[in-house]
Order: structure tokens, then C-alpha cells, then sequence
């Protein structure tokens, strides 16, 4: 019986190693034929400029052409919902930013699951917003802006690039973090949210820092807080709402990274991952994401799929709460 026993589980054992490695020699080989990167966005914004950025490094290390593909509509969901029925096999990737966990509790309909449908390639990093009031207000620190707003007989208002964006999920974290209400101006995008605000309109906005960076150097804008967990490398003087309103636990920044559909082979997976985290570390590709305002922070597989569903369950959270739909 105990030789049985023995026999059994060597043979299993074997029969392991044997269906591994076809997987594993099918990895060796990847690619063989051209990959692509679906962006759920239109050409020319930042989402299809950092996945044309790795996309041309890919290409040249797989030495297959890497196409970007735009699959445009209903707030990312048509490109996100093409890469979920996609063929599990690594020719088909998708560049995600905050609306992959956002859509599905804003947008009725939507059929798939950023946790469930996708497994995570790589994180690539994060481009933080920064809360930025006009000169003529008279608030010089966000704990002071959060005073104000609890004192105003009406509610502030604060600028947005539209419905669900993230500077619209910082200002409906921050009124409810702090307890305060805040009055949503949403536009058809950040230059003309700021006109608005340059020209005093509305109150403050949460705008991405490398379009606020100018402003503040021009005193145009006062800078108070920067929304992501640590202070930014390129604004370093400005605290963190956490830190600067006794916040803690408020985070929102405007992140980025590759997925494929959840049934991709795990050799396939680790390998686009180990290439693209080599691709971050290339100098002229830091420079370029840095131009964009991308601080750097890198997420294996695991760490950004779990980053993912932290992502989806608090802003699931959030939107329930707030009551927000998509317009």
C-alpha cells in the first residue's frame, strides 16, 4: 500500500511537470506575433501617451511590433469590456487608470469586473492631484480651507473634468473625510474647469500637479496639498491633505498600469511583467513619464491586483454614498 502511495504521487508529480512545461516553453517563445495595447481612451491624452511611451520599448525589446489601439466610449467601458473577451493568451493588454475600478459603480450596465475579469501585468505609478484655490481666497492651508468651509453659509464649490474623474473623486473624499459640504462644478475637461477657476468663478479645483505647477510659480493658483499618500518629488513643499487637514487614510491619485484578461497563462504573465518593470527603470522612459507629472512606483502582479481591489471597494463606497451618476 505504502509503494502504491509513493507511486501515485510520483506520478502525479510527473504529470505536473509535464502539462508545466508546455506552458512554460510557450512563455519562452512569447511573442511570436504582434501585441496589443487597448487604451479605452482617445488618442493624445495621458493614458494613450504612457502606453505608446512602454509600447515602443516592448516592441523593440519583443522585436514584434506593439500596436496602441483606442477603443473609445461610455467612460473607458467599451475598451475595458473588448479586453475582458479577449483571448487569455498575452497579445492583448490594457492600459488602466482610476476609472478601471470607478465605471462599474458609476455606469449602469456595465458587464465586467475590474477584480474578477482582469489579472494585474503592472503598476506603473501615479500622477497626484493638488488642491488649488484662487489668490483671492483667503484659506492658506487645506486645514484652513476645511474651517472655511464649515463656516461658509453656503458650500464651496470646487471644478472638475467631469463625472467620476479623479478630481472630482478628491474633492467628494475630501467633504466626506472631513464632514464638509462641497458643491461639484463639473466640466468637459481640466482646461476649462480652469478658466473658470483662474478667473475666480469657483473656489478651488484638484488639479493634476503638472498643470498646477505652472500656475503656482505665477501665483496665479495657491497650492495646498498634494492628494496622494506621500508628498510629490516635484512639489515637495506642499504637505499631503492626510497630513495637512489630519486626514488620515486619504488617498486619491491618478494611476496607471497594464492588465490582461484573468485567464492569462501565469508564465506569460510574470514574464510581461518582469519586462515592463525593466522597461521603467530606462532612463529616457522615467524622463518621459516625468514630463507627465508620473511619480514612479512600480507594482508587481500581485501588489497592483490587491492595489485594484482596494481601489474598486472604496470607491464603490464613496460613489454609493455620495450618490453619484454617471450624466
Amino acid at each position: 500500500m505504502k509503494s502504491m502511495r509513493i507511486l501515485l504521487a510520483a506520478s502525479a508529480a510527473t504529470l505536473s511537470m509535464l502539462a508545466a512545461a508546455p506552458a512554460q516553453a510557450q512563455a519562452e517563445n512569447f511573442p511570436t506575433k504582434p501585441i496589443r495595447i487597448i487604451v479605452p481612451f482617445t488618442a493624445g491624452g495621458v493614458v494613450d501617451s504612457i502606453a505608446r511611451i512602454i509600447g515602443e520599448k516592448l516592441s523593440v525589446k519583443y522585436g514584434q511590433p506593439v500596436v496602441v489601439e483606442n477603443k473609445v466610449g461610455a467612460g473607458g467601458s467599451i475598451g475595458t469590456d473588448f479586453v475582458a473577451k479577449s483571448t487569455p493568451d498575452g497579445y492583448t493588454l490594457l492600459c488602466v487608470s482610476p476609472g478601471h475600478t470607478v465605471v462599474p459603480s458609476l455606469v449602469k450596465g456595465v458587464t465586467w469586473d475590474p477584480v474578477r475579469d482582469f489579472r494585474a501585468i503592472e503598476g506603473f505609478g501615479v500622477i497626484p492631484n493638488v488642491f488649488v484655490v484662487h489668490p483671492d481666497v483667503p484659506a492658506k492651508s487645506m486645514a484652513e480651507l476645511v474651517a472655511l468651509a464649515k463656516s461658509s453659509p453656503t458650500p464651496l464649490t470646487y471644478a472638475t473634468a467631469g463625472v467620476g474623474t479623479s478630481n472630482h473623486l478628491s474633492g467628494e473624499l475630501l467633504a466626506q473625510s472631513a464632514g464638509i459640504k462641497l458643491t461639484h462644478v463639473p466640466y468637459k475637461g481640466q482646461p476649462d474647469a480652469m478658466s473658470d477657476l483662474l478667473s475666480g468663478r469657483v473656489t478651488m479645483m484638484p488639479l493634476t500637479a503638472a498643470l498646477a505647477a505652472p500656475h503656482m510659480k505665477t501665483g496665479k493658483l495657491r497650492g495646498l496639498a498634494v492628494t496622494t499618500s506621500t508628498r510629490s518629488t516635484a512639489l515637495p513643499e506642499l504637505p499631503t491633505v492626510a497630513e495637512a487637514a489630519n486626514l488620515p487614510g486619504y488617498e486619491v491619485g491618478t494611476w496607471f498600469g497594464f492588465v490582461a484578461p484573468a485567464k492569462v497563462p501565469d508564465a506569460i504573465a510574470r514574464k510581461l511583467s518582469t519586462d515592463v518593470a525593466e522597461i521603467l527603470t530606462l532612463p529616457d522612459v522615467k524622463a518621459k513619464l516625468a514630463t507627465l507629472g508620473m511619480e514612479l512606483a512600480p507594482q508587481a502582479p500581485a501588489e497592483f491586483d490587491a492595489f485594484i481591489g482596494r481601489e474598486f471597494a472604496k470607491w464603490s463606497k464613496v460613489i454609493k454614498q455620495a450618490g453619484i451618476e454617471a450624466k
